[in-house]
């Protein structure tokens, strides 16, 4: 039964959507108060978090901040219908995926069993060096992380995903609908500025160790491609 952690300070939110995944085979952990929620999550590990943007005391963004630091445990942001603002800059951090609120139970059931699906996926060789051009890069399946010049570089599911796609055809461009349908999968739609903020994100964790990254590359227009030398 795969553990999900809701945070969110209005409670009946957090009364019907305990129904709804206790009913959909989740087992369920809320909380209102966001700095109880993080050492929650440390202590309990769980499989994947609902967390709301908008909230008292200490907002969503910090709250995913903080727990970035410990762990990299798939999270989807809740957000206001208006909030285009906050989407935005949640992606940018690396969320998983977002909801918009007031959102349907089904679509929210079937993105969570998305992100489930994608963090679970596991090849059978977990260890890799993927290629003579691609030489300074490792992957590990099993953990989803990976490292670069012997730096390791902590990812999101989703962040693992769009490289695993990027480095299935390196120096073929992939399109923003390549990696959509290869990254999210199951989730109904995405919007192509989801795609840019993922790849933003990456390139930003590459270069926090080697300022002289430059393996994703953008053919505007096309889409992204891993440099192939």
């Amino acid at each position: 039964m795969h553990k999900i952690v809701l945070i969110d300070d209005d409670e009946n939110i957090i009364t019907s959507l305990e129904m709804v995944l206790q009913s959909s085979g989740f087992d369920t952990n809320s909380y209102t108060n966001g700095l109880v929620a993080i050492e929650k999550v440390r202590e309990k590990s769980p499989d994947i978090i609902l967390l709301d943007i908008k909230m008292p005391r200490i907002d969503g963004l910090e709250v995913y901040n903080k727990i970035r630091r410990f762990s990299n445990v798939p999270i989807i942001f809740l957000t206001s219908k208006d909030s285009e603002v906050d989407e935005l800059i949640g992606l940018r951090l690396g969320a998983d995926d977002y909801v918009r609120k007031p959102f349907s139970q089904k679509l929210l059931i079937e993105r969570i069993k998305s992100v489930l699906r994608r963090n679970a996926i596991r090849p059978d060789d977990n260890t890799s060096q993927i290629g003579d051009s691609l030489k300074h890069l490792y992957i590990n399946h099993e953990t989803m992380t990976c490292s670069w010049r012997g730096n390791n570089i902590d990812l999101t599911v989703t962040e693992f995903s769009i490289l695993k796609s990027l480095l299935s055809r390196p120096g073929i461009i992939k399109s923003r609908d390549d990696l959509i349908n290869e990254a999210f999968k199951e989730t109904l739609k995405k919007e192509d500025r989801a795609i840019d903020s993922h790849i933003k994100r990456l390139r930003k964790k590459f270069k926090s160790y080697d300022q002289s990254f430059d393996q994703i590359r953008t053919r505007y227009g096309s889409g992204y491609s891993w440099r192939d030398y």
